[in-house]
């Protein structure tokens, strides 16, 4: 619906415009019956009309019969429209796979929405992207000879392979090729281990609030969740022990480097005492290492791989967050039995991930552009994490507190009024704004909002900060 804007030099009225598009999109399949529709207020946004022209289109929808309103559940598709759309609603609520949760499904829509400003983010500004190296390394691979463009063997790239090898080997990470497996993101590593090695029913430890919380990979494949608490030094050990004895856990996820959504970073000591704790335990371990590169005060500390001398780390990695989100490569690292098993699901889910990706990946790390353009980055993040900074100390000084990262691209900011998330998502939204709440990484937090300073520029940030300040403050004087 985005995309899609009525011709305002049209002699067709603009709500016959709206009504028609949404009529054809009905009437297509596109729109199956139960379809949600967005609420007035966004549409007027979307559409670049006023309400009084969405609320004559929506009610001549309303007079076919083709969108109904329930009480709390918005307008949706009525089942009148079933016989427009093909039939699929039914379908539409089976299958194994569990639908993103409502806002991730509005952020993951939004983020392409031209004006709003991005403050929750979790990916590089365009700017920041080595645009002109990659297009150099594309510009000598085109050159070759050969370009190869048959799949890989089942666990990607051996020249790839080799390369992150020696990467992984400067952070303490001893891995041969065969115990590295390629995968289209980080993400599709977890979608790998959680459908491959965990049994349904399962339960799996985390830190609370986590990034694991807003995707639903687990879910999907029958695992539970049982969220472990933190503390400035990473996840408390007593709890370790407590919840594995009570769940009969089957694995601990961690994102030890630059934790996503708080930023905390893990301390060497507890980084020891997991390691301690879950060999005791006998407890695997998911290390989710997608941060660790993006230090910004001081080298990282080794990740949980490089401590494991007993094969029960796996490891995730990606260079989605410090290269190209687009190049949709990451890696899983573990003992070869274990790799070789999640490669084999991988062959049956997508038959290996891009070759000319990984080419181009392979020749990124082999030539040295890696090191090179992490100093650079580096760089920039900082100055945008003291900008970012800096606004909340003159702008939410009473409102909220705020950790200061040491790396990774977020600020937990912490309010001293609890505010119901979903009612400040559409409040910012209307001044323009895209928020990461933080309910989406814990179901019952209505305090937090993760601020990422990789995305907006600095303008951007200044405007978003301060309109979301003046929400607060209004809210705040209101109770």
């Amino acid at each position: 619906m985005h995309r899609w804007k009525p011709n305002l030099n049209s002699p067709v009225p603009l709500h016959r415009q709206i009504s028609a598009y949404m009529l054809e999109r009905i009437s297509s399949g596109d729109w199956p019956p139960g379809t949600q529709i967005a609420p007035q207020r966004e549409l007027c946004r979307l559409f670049g009309v006023n309400r009084s022209t969405v609320v004559t289109a929506l009610g001549q929808l309303s007079a076919l019969g083709l969108i109904e309103g329930r009480r709390g559940g918005g307008t949706r598709v009525s089942p009148a429209a079933a016989g427009q759309s093909g039939g699929w609603h039914s379908y539409l609520e089976e299958g194994s796979h569990y639908p993103n949760l409502p806002a991730v499904q509005a952020i993951n829509r939004l983020e392409f929405e031209p004006g709003l400003i991005r403050l929750g983010t979790g990916e590089l500004a365009p700017g920041l992207l080595p645009e002109q190296t990659m297009m150099q390394i594309l510009g000598e691979l085109s050159c070759q000879p050969q370009l190869p463009l048959s799949y890989e063997e089942p666990l990607g790239s051996l020249r790839l392979r080799k390369a992150l090898s020696s990467q992984l080997a400067s952070s303490g990470i001893q891995a041969d090729p065969s115990s590295i497996l390629i995968t289209s993101g980080a993400l599709q590593g977890l979608q790998l281990i959680a459908v491959g090695l965990l049994p349904r029913g399962s339960t799996i430890l985390l830190e609370k609030p986590s990034y694991l919380y807003s995707i639903h990979s687990f879910q999907s494949a029958g695992v539970k969740f049982c969220g472990l608490p933190m503390d400035e030094e990473g996840m408390l050990i007593s709890a370790i022990s407590a919840e594995a004895a009570r769940t009969r856990a089957a694995m601990l996820y961690s994102i030890p480097g630059f934790h996503n959504p708080t930023g905390v970073l893990m301390s060497a000591q507890r980084r020891l005492e997991v390691m301690e704790t879950t060999a005791a335990l006998d407890l695997p371990i998911l290390e989710d290492g997608a941060y660790q590169e993006l230090w910004l005060d001081s080298p990282p500390l080794p990740p949980l791989k490089a401590l494991d001398q007993e094969g029960r780390v796996l490891h995730l990695g990606t260079l989605s967050k410090s290269v190209s989100p687009g190049l949709r490569l990451g890696w899983v690292v573990g003992p070869a039995p274990v790799i070789d098993r999640l490669a084999d699901i991988k062959m049956q889910s997508d038959y290996g991930s891009s070759t000319l990706s990984q080419l181009v990946a392979a020749r990124w790390l082999e030539g040295g552009y890696h090191e090179a353009h992490l100093t650079k980055l580096r760089g920039e993040l900082r100055s945008r994490r003291a900008a970012l900074l800096e606004l909340l100390q003159v702008h939410f000084a009473g409102l909220a507190a705020w950790n200061i990262p040491a790396g990774g691209f977020y600020v937990w900011l912490s309010l001293h009024t609890p505010l119901p998330p979903h009612r400040l998502f559409k409040a910012a939204l209307q001044a323009g704004v895209l928020l990461n709440t933080g309910d989406l990484y814990d179901r019952s937090d209505g305090r937090h909002l993760r601020l990422s300073y990789a995305y907006a520029s600095l303008p951007e940030l200044k405007a978003g900060i301060v309109a979301l300040a003046n929400i607060i403050r209004h809210w705040s004087n209101d109770k």
